[in-house]
C-alpha cells in the first residue's frame, strides 16, 4: 500500500515539505532537507522508512513542519492537507506528533472520509489525543499508546493527557482494565497496541494476544521506542498484514532491536537502525 505519515520537527524554521522519504545513516531525507532520526516522527518516518525497503516496498510519503509547541507549523500542515486531499493516492496514514486541534483534526478526518473512504488510519501521540477528544475515536483503526496514554483514553473527561484524573494511574497491572473502560466510552480506536512492559493486540475490546519478551530494561530510557514500534507497524501495514499480525511481529521486532542493540542510556533510538534487519528475521 502507498502512505502518508504526517507530523512535525521540533524547529521554528523549518518549512512544510511533502515527498517520499530516504534513509542514509541516521538521516532522513526528504525534499533535499536532512532531519536527524532522534525521536518523535522523524524516529517513526525512518523506520517505517526501513523496513519497508527490507520488505522489498517502495518507502512512504512524508508529510513535515516545523513547530515548536505554539501551534502553527501543526495549523499550516493541517490545512495543506486538506487542500491537497483530492490530489493524494495513498492509502493509508499514519499522524503522529501534530498540536491537537479539533477544528483541523476534523477538517482533515472529514476530507479522508470523502476523498479517500477506504484510507487506513493509524494515529500516535498528539494526532491520537485530537482523534479521541473530537468523538472520533471509533473512526481510527489503530491507536498505539503508551500506558499513560492508556488512561488519557480510558478518561473520557480528560482533554488531554496532562489532565487524566488521578484514579487512573499508570500501573500496568490495571492495562485490561483500562482497555475496556477506553471502549465502552468510545474513546479508542477499532484496534489498540498497547505499549509497555508487556505489549498487548487489541481488537473491539477483545485482547488478541500480548508480547512481553525479550525484555531489554535499557530500552526504557531511550527516547523513541514507542516511534519506532509504531514505524514498524506502518511498514507492515503498507506491506499488507492484518493489523493484529502486524501489530505482533512489530511488537517482537521492535524488542529485538533492544537484543542485538545491545544499547545503553546514552543510545539514541536512531543507534537501533542498523539493528533493524536482525530484528525483522528474529521476529519473523
Amino acid at each position: 500500500m502507498s502512505w502518508l505519515i504526517a507530523g512535525t520537527v521540533p524547529e521554528e524554521n523549518f518549512p512544510l515539505v511533502h515527498g517520499p522519504v530516504e534513509i542514509q545513516d541516521q538521516t532522513l531525507k526528504v525534499e533535499g532537507l536532512d532531519v536527524p532520526v532522534a525521536r518523535g516522527t522523524p524516529a517513526l518516518a525512518a523506520f517505517t522508512a526501513m523496513t519497508a525497503r527490507q520488505m522489498g516496498l517502495p518507502p512512504p510519503q512524508v508529510m513535515l513542519a516545523g513547530d515548536t509547541g505554539d501551534g502553527q507549523g501543526s495549523r499550516v500542515l493541517y490545512a495543506h492537507l486538506v487542500e491537497i486531499m483530492g490530489q493524494l493516492e495513498v492509502e493509508g496514514f499514519t499522524f503522529h506528533y501534530l498540536l491537537p486541534d479539533i477544528y483541523w483534526h476534523n477538517q482533515v478526518l472529514w476530507a479522508i472520509q470523502e476523498k479517500l473512504p477506504s484510507a487506513m488510519l493509524v494515529a500516535d501521540a498528539g494526532f491520537m489525543y485530537v482523534a479521541k477528544m473530537s468523538g472520533f475515536a471509533a473512526d481510527y483503526d489503530l491507536f498505539t499508546p503508551d500506558i499513560g496514554e492508556m488512561c488519557f483514553l480510558a478518561d473520557e473527561t480528560a482533554p488531554h493527557p496532562f489532565y487524566t484524573r488521578g484514579f487512573l494511574l499508570e500501573d500496568e497491572s490495571r492495562v485490561e482494565e483500562y482497555i475496556s473502560r477506553a471502549y465502552t466510552e468510545q474513546n479508542a480506536a477499532r484496534h489498540l497496541l498497547v505499549k509497555g512492559e508487556k505489549d498487548y493486540i487489541v481488537r473491539d475490546n477483545l485482547i488478541l494476544g500480548s508480547v512481553s519478551e525479550p525484555s531489554v530494561a535499557a530500552m526504557e530510557a531511550i527516547g523513541g521506542t514507542g516511534d519506532s514500534l509504531t514505524g514498524i507497524v506502518t511498514a507492515r501495514l503498507m506491506a499488507g498484514e492484518d493489523i493484529p499480525t502486524a501489530c505482533l511481529r512489530s511488537a517482537l521486532a521492535n524488542r529485538y532491536l533492544g537484543v542485538l542493540g545491545r544499547p545503553t542510556p546514552a543510545f539514541s533510538i536512531g543507534d537501533l537502525l542498523p539493528c533493524l534487519a536482525g530484528a525483522m528475521q528474529e521476529a519473523g
